[in-house]
C-alpha cells in the first residue's frame, strides 16, 4: 500500500512540474523595428508613433502607422505595429511581446525579427509560424491582421 502512495504522490508531482514549465521565447531584441529598403531588410528608426489600437498617424508623405490590437496569448500580450506606404508594408515593428523570462527574451529574439522579414515578403499575415514560438507567432499574426484591417490592405 505504502509503494502505491509513493508512485501516486511521484506521478502527480511530475504532471504539476510538467504543466508548470513554460516554452515560450521571447527577446527584448524582438522589439526593434524592420524596415524594407528595397534590397532586402533592416532595423531602423521608428517612422512614426500611434499610441491607440488599430489607429493611424502619418509620418511622412503618404506614409501612415498602423497599431494591430493588443492580443493576450499563454505566455503574454503580443502587439504589433506596421508602417504603410503605397498600399505597401515598409516597416514592422513589435511595439509588446513575452518576456517574463531569459527564455521568452532568447525565443523572441529569434523568432521575432523572422515573423517581421516573413511579413515583408508577403506584405501579409498569411506566413508560417516559428517551430517552438508557435503561441508567440499566432498572437503576432492576430495583431497585425487588426493592423492590415484598419490599413484596408
Amino acid at each position: 500500500m505504502r509503494r502505491n502512495v509513493a508512485i501516486f504522490l511521484s506521478t502527480l508531482t511530475v504532471l504539476v512540474l510538467l504543466f508548470s514549465y513554460r516554452t515560450s521565447l521571447s527577446s527584448g531584441a524582438g522589439t526593434e523595428q524592420i524596415q524594407d529598403t528595397g534590397t532586402g531588410t533592416a532595423s531602423g528608426s521608428d517612422a512614426g508613433s500611434n499610441t491607440g489600437s488599430g489607429g493611424s498617424t502619418k509620418a511622412g508623405s503618404g506614409t501612415k502607422t498602423y497599431t494591430g490590437d493588443a492580443v493576450a496569448t499563454r505566455w503574454g500580450t503580443v502587439k504589433v505595429k506596421i508602417t504603410v506606404k503605397s498600399k505597401k508594408i515598409t516597416a514592422i515593428q513589435a511595439l509588446k511581446h513575452p518576456d517574463d523570462n531569459p527564455k521568452d527574451l532568447q525565443i523572441n529574439a529569434y523568432c521575432l525579427p523572422l515573423l517581421a522579414k516573413e511579413v515583408l515578403t508577403a506584405q501579409s499575415a498569411k506566413i508560417d509560424t516559428i517551430s517552438g514560438a508557435t503561441v508567440t507567432s499566432n498572437g503576432y499574426i492576430t495583431s497585425l491582421q487588426s493592423a492590415l484591417d484598419a490599413a484596408h490592405l
